[in-house]
């Protein structure tokens, strides 16, 4: 229903934005009109376009890919955009069809291109597979075979931005030297980041960098920085997988124990109300919200990818001390 609705509504809103639009102008006349599909990739990709560009970011602050559906409007920015930039390792499992019915001539760029991919089930993963989960409807979001989450390590960031400057200059090699110069002033940010984040992790002994969040999103994170993942509440890298069964949670709950596990984390993405449960049923803290799958609202701790990755690393070092 959902995407018989989006399709009338694309239509629709084609016939209506005709009918009121002022004579096109020339492409490339003005700003690169540029569309990101989530908050996170949003803000690298501002920081490499700059001023150069005109950027439209489909799923906001604090909003969750994984449940997002898109509206006829979103459609209209596809078609307008010039450049369209995704994550490539299937996130946005409604940007194909978003895609083809906006009638879009747009370059995709995927981001995750050069980085390597983590499988999307990990060890510790706690939902079973149960036959009622596996019989998905045809207007339910499907989800690929790699964990899409990649920003979470800083050198992941680092190619996602080579592969915007590389895009970006690719559609408007008139603006390639401002691209770079934006994308080389970033990626020291990032390099800076990467630093950090090491020497916040080296101050917490390794027996303790154990991780329980909402839903699978910090494989690379855990890779890259010496974490284990005792498990996840929904156990899958999608927030859309619905509550764990009883005995699920009880059998997670019980690894928390084990495992000595001090506090474990909610997310910006999910609601906080399972994760308080979870934490009341294991004894332990429930410590505050990471910024996992998009920005914070402007002004909080997540207002920017860097911010966002310097918050989180703090609070998990500090929830595990």
């Amino acid at each position: 229903m959902f995407r018989k609705n989006l399709l009338n509504g694309l239509l629709a809103g084609s016939v209506l934005l005709a009918a009121c639009a002022p004579a096109a102008t020339p492409a490339f006349t003005h700003k690169l009109k540029v569309v990101a599909t989530y908050s996170i990739l949003g803000d690298m990709v501002q920081n490499v376009g700059g001023e150069a560009i005109e950027l439209k970011v489909l799923v906001g602050r604090d909003g969750d890919v994984h449940t997002f559906e898109p509206t006829p409007q979103d459609g209209v920015a596809l078609k307008d955009a010039q450049v369209i930039f995704e994550n490539g390792l299937e996130f946005e499992a409604w940007l194909d069809e978003l895609y083809a019915a906006s009638n879009a001539q747009a370059v995709r760029a995927a981001v995750s291109d050069g980085i390597e991919p983590l499988a999307a089930s990990v060890e510790g993963e706690h939902h079973a597979e149960h036959e009622e989960q596996e019989a998905h409807s045809e207007e339910e979001h499907e989800h690929g075979e790699f964990d899409p989450h990649i920003w979470h390590s800083a050198a992941n960031a680092a190619q996602m931005v080579k592969n915007i400057q590389n895009a970006l200059s690719a559609v408007d090699p008139a603006n390639a030297a401002v691209y770079q110069a934006n994308a080389e002033k970033y990626l020291t940010e990032i390099a800076a980041l990467e630093t950090y984040i090491k020497e916040q992790v080296n101050t917490l002994p390794a027996e303790r960098r154990k991780l329980v969040t909402t839903h699978d999103t910090l494989g690379y994170f855990a890779r890259d920085y010496g974490f284990e993942i005792v498990g996840t509440a929904l156990g899958s890298i999608s927030t859309e997988s619905g509550d764990p069964a009883a005995d699920e949670l009880a059998e997670l709950v019980n690894d928390i124990k084990l495992a000595g596990v001090p506090s474990i984390f909610a997310e910006n993405v999910a609601n906080e109300k399972l994760m308080s449960q979870m934490a009341v049923e294991a004894g332990v803290k429930l410590a505050p919200m990471l910024y996992t799958d998009a920005l914070g609202p402007s002004g909080s701790a997540g207002e920017t990818y860097l911010k966002l990755m310097r918050y989180n690393v703090e609070t998990i070092v500090e929830a595990l001390k």
